[in-house]
């Protein structure tokens, strides 16, 4: 969408239907309702039924403690849609300002010049047909784990484990905790739960734990949604019963042991006369880094790289000889973005004693508020490019 935006020639291939309810920790936070109200799109991403949320609660044990979310950044709320309702905004603003979408194309590796350049993919349409697109910069969005990555390259920069899991559904008529829409994150030895509103007046309940703790959580069935409820119950009594109180819409779904991992998102420079080029690619989304879902920030993590992407990617177009300063420019701004976050994650993904995993938790939104005040700063793209 951005890259279109900005006038260049831009194709997306994706094997998957879209817009698809992919598994996702969608609760967005406040850097990335910055970017979706820069972008343009913030009201239509309301207008899908996800409503504006207005405030936070965390409790431990009896302590609560509730907070009206401030007007910073441009934005005074935070939002929670599904994702078939934020792909199908996202989708039809990259085709309004010129993208072209194909789906069931299979991207099956990458074409390369003599010297090692990448110049283009080769896939398989819906119907196994043959398919080549050449381009001038392939980028990679392919996940965790990225297949582009690999035939391209891309040297893993970090990787640790994470022994927990994240799993959620969906839930009707809920009695609200608060009076205003709010975000309710509970705190437990070795297990974080939470619940927030997304579209057609829904929730989404969900439990964060280690591994070991998950039990038949595990494995898919009918007796997930059980140990679902009993897991959050145990968390939290008040929010379990709650829960309990209404009706659960849809299976469970999620992950377990997730790998933290951050790869190069661009070629490696080479010396001058080295015969050979790494150039013409860039990673971005989880297939540049990822890091354990017990933090939230997927969205506004891809967000905010898509962003600084395609101002690299826009300079490199337009002024070839800078292809490699620019993509090396998005690298450093990449990494210097998700150091912070980063290192809380895997902290908190240990799951320390409930008193700490709460002094993380506020270290944490002292973090996302300073994001979002850079991400609001940001000078291109603006809202005001919006076709």
């Amino acid at each position: 969408m951005l890259l279109a935006r900005a006038g260049h020639d831009v194709v997306l291939l994706d094997r998957s239907p879209f817009p698809s309810d992919t598994v996702s920790t969608h609760g967005i936070a406040r850097g990335g309702v910055v970017q979706l109200s820069r972008w343009g799109l913030l009201d239509e991403v309301h207008a899908t039924g996800a409503p504006a949320v207005r405030e936070v609660l965390f409790r431990l044990g009896q302590r609560q403690d509730v907070r009206r979310i401030k007007h910073r950044a441009g934005v005074n709320h935070l939002v929670a849609p599904r994702r078939h309702a934020l792909d199908s905004v996202l989708q039809a603003a990259a085709v309004r300002a010129g993208a072209t979408m194909h789906t069931g194309v299979t991207v099956t590796g990458v074409r390369r010049r003599a010297d090692g350049r990448v110049v283009g993919v080769d896939g398989r349409g819906p119907g196994g047909e043959p398919v080549t697109v050449e381009a001038d910069l392939v980028i990679g969005a392919d996940g965790v784990r990225s297949r582009m990555a690999g035939w391209l390259g891309a040297e893993m920069l970090h990787s640790s484990p994470s022994s927990t899991g994240t799993f959620y559904t969906y839930v009707a008529d809920v009695p609200l905790e608060t009076d205003g829409v709010a975000y309710e994150f509970h705190v437990a030895r070795d297990a974080f739960a939470g619940i927030f509103p997304t579209n057609d007046g829904h929730a989404c309940v969900w439990l964060g734990a280690p591994t070991r703790t998950l039990g038949m959580l595990h494995s898919p069935g009918p007796e997930r949604v059980g140990g679902l409820l009993a897991a959050i119950s145990a968390a939290s009594p008040s929010l379990g019963a709650r829960v309990r109180a209404g009706r659960v819409l849809a299976p469970v779904r999620g992950r377990a042991d997730l790998p933290n991992v951050v790869r190069r998102p661009v070629g490696r420079p080479l010396p001058r006369g080295a015969g050979r080029s790494s150039g013409g690619w860039a990673l971005v989304g989880d297939a540049g880094y990822h890091r354990d879902p017990v933090t939230g920030h997927g969205i506004t993590d891809a967000f905010r790289d898509a962003e600084l992407l395609a101002g690299a990617v826009d300079t490199a177009l337009r002024n070839p000889e800078c292809e490699q300063d620019a993509l090396t420019g998005y690298h450093v701004r990449r990494d210097a973005a998700l150091r912070e976050v980063f290192s809380i994650t895997r902290d908190l993904s240990a799951f320390p004693a409930p008193e700490r995993f709460v002094e993380l938790q506020i270290q944490l939104s002292d973090a996302l508020e300073r994001e979002a005040e850079d991400l609001a700063a940001l000078p291109f793209p603006a809202a005001a490019v919006a076709a």
